[in-house]
């Protein structure tokens, strides 16, 4: 007797961008349909959205399998008041409301992603921060990520298991902060940024994806998980290890007050290269995930042929 074959249907919000892109190829590759919020649809399976309001885009939701909401507008900007705001209202308004679409489902979502960032660690040369002992700070960004993840987890939904990604430096060649780090490491600026023992926490994309299947996959993950390589390494390091993959000779360094000017006129903020992010995925691990590039060297060969 023929058994019809169930197509998982995922969806996600906010998947326009480097992120929803990867994980949409990802997931069609595996022969799932996947349906993306947008408040600019253009492509097939495309649904309009404002990412504040109930519309329409509430039905596709009933009966999916997957929620992932990746929306928040980019921190890679200068921190102005109306930036600030921006940051902030992009990331509650679209919990708030998928948390509303999800309430008037029958069959809701089985499982809800939500982003979050590795960023919620206090700047950390020494400590390693876990799911379980990681230290929280007080700063514009860390506040952000706590009422993101607040926000998010309001709310008990007891058809619908909730996971928040704490999401490090995602490595990739089509978006992100690594196509940037290439281009200066070309232009021999690629030495180390400030002191260079700021520790860097980072992902393999295809890590990314694979991690967010697993969770998917696996029932018993809930609440916060951080989704980073195991190996996070200092700045100098990484600067170097790119910069002999490249084969570029040499790179000068960059001090602090040289960054804070680069920044001004680059319109983003030093903290992105200066934040000390010192986080281990002690969840991930202890789930018996396992990671195709667990150090930068093995992450650098197969993303820079």
């Amino acid at each position: 007797m023929n058994t019809i074959q169930h197509i998982m249907k995922i969806i996600i919000a906010g998947g326009t961008g480097f992120l929803g892109n990867s994980l949409k190829k990802f997931f069609e590759a595996k022969g799932y349909s996947v349906f993306i919020l947008t408040r600019q649809p253009g492509q097939e399976h495309e649904i309009y959205w404002d990412a504040r309001t109930l519309g329409d885009w509430k039905d596709c939701l009933e009966g999916a399998d997957v929620l992932i909401n990746l929306t928040g507008k980019s921190v890679d900007c200068r921190y102005t008041e109306q930036n600030k705001q921006k940051i902030y209202t992009s990331r509650i308004d679209s919990t708030r409301i998928l948390q509303e679409a999800v309430e008037h489902c029958a069959h809701p979502p089985k499982i809800w992603l939500n982003a979050s960032s590795a960023t919620i660690y206090d700047h950390s040369e020494q400590h390693l921060n876990t799911e379980a002992n990681g230290i929280i700070g007080d700063d514009f960004s860390m506040n952000i990520c706590k009422s993101w993840e607040a926000e998010f987890f309001r709310a008990e939904n007891p058809e619908t298991r909730k996971v928040a990604l704490r999401t490090s430096i995602v490595m990739g060649n089509s978006g992100g902060a690594f196509p940037k780090l290439k281009a200066v490491t070309k232009l021999f600026l690629g030495g180390k940024q400030g002191s260079g023992r700021q520790k860097v926490s980072w992902i393999h994309i295809g890590d990314f994806c694979r991690a967010v299947a697993w969770i998917i996959d696996h029932e018993e993950i809930s609440g916060v998980i951080n989704i980073t390589a195991p190996k996070p390494l200092t700045n100098a390091e990484m600067m170097n290890n790119l910069r002999k993959r490249m084969k570029i000779p040499f790179g000068l360094n960059a001090a602090v007050w040289q960054l804070k000017i680069a920044s001004f006129f680059l319109r983003t903020e030093t903290e992105l290269l200066l934040k000390s992010r010192n986080v281990y995925p002690e969840k991930l691990l202890h789930s018996g995930f396992s990671f195709a590039y667990p150090d930068l060297e093995a992450a650098l060969e197969d993303l820079i042929q």
